[in-house]
């Protein structure tokens, strides 16, 4: 396998948004993204399978690693794509989506991302725009375990539609 080669100003952001084939769908077409991956992170469980997480036992969330080169597309624009499709003022559920596996999450890579995802949900919450408060949280991306390969690009190989992703 060849290994990928990205441009210098490659960066990494986790965003889990409910379920991350509708998700992952979403983000693969912004541009400035060079790549997106489904997986599990956010929990405790070592290496979990998608019955596993399904468990909603492992504490992990269905997220999208999502590759994106900064001098394209900003993080501040993913953050707004990410809150575009989604309800995040809804705990442990996306749509008909329920359990803590679908929960609104932004796994953060740096210190830049952190405070900038902050800073976007107050952003949001002086907006007016919602009517309840947003539950999204925000931690540190530790272990990413990788979604097994069906459901990587799932809504692209299976031509269904993507999930709950609000246009």
């Amino acid at each position: 396998m060849t290994a990928k080669v990205f441009t210098q100003h490659a960066e990494t952001a986790l965003f889990g948004a409910g379920c991350f084939w509708g998700v992952e769908d979403y983000f693969s077409k912004v541009d400035g993204i060079l790549e997106t991956e489904v997986g599990y992170a956010g929990g405790h469980t070592k290496n979990p399978t998608y019955a596993d997480v399904c468990t909603d036992t492992t504490g992990h969330a269905e997220v999208v690693r999502v590759t994106f080169d900064s001098s394209r597309v900003s993080y501040k624009d993913l953050l707004n794509h990410f809150f575009k499709v989604h309800d995040p003022t809804t705990p442990n559920r996306s749509g008909p989506d329920v359990g803590s596996q679908y929960r609104s999450i932004i796994l953060f890579t740096t210190p830049t991302q952190e405070k900038e995802a902050k800073e976007k949900i107050c952003e949001l919450s002086e907006s007016g725009l919602y009517t309840k408060s947003i539950v999204t949280e925000i931690a540190p991306a530790k272990e990413f375990y990788r979604a097994e390969e069906y459901h990587q690009k799932y809504v692209e190989k299976t031509g269904r539609g993507a999930c709950h992703i609000q246009p």
